[in-house]
């Protein structure tokens, strides 16, 4: 009967690589799962609440505030 040793160093490595693979499959599917729902028009349009951040500015570059 021969026994494996695995030292840290490989036991963490092998920890590591079953956590990137999780990670790698999850990460896929959802993108798989978002051109699916995009194909069949289920996806839902959020809205970017940082997209209309207007600042208001003169020709000369400053601000419109008046002090």
């Amino acid at each position: 009967m021969h026994l494996l040793y695995f030292d840290p160093g490989l036991g963490m490595m092998i920890v590591q690589a079953v956590a990137a693979g999780v990670a790698g499959v999850l990460l896929f599917s959802k993108g798989v799962m978002y051109k699916i729902k995009g194909f069949f028009g289920m996806n839902k349009d959020e809205d970017d609440t940082y997209d209309s951040i207007d600042v208001d500015e003169n020709e000369d570059g400053k601000d419109d505030k008046k002090q």
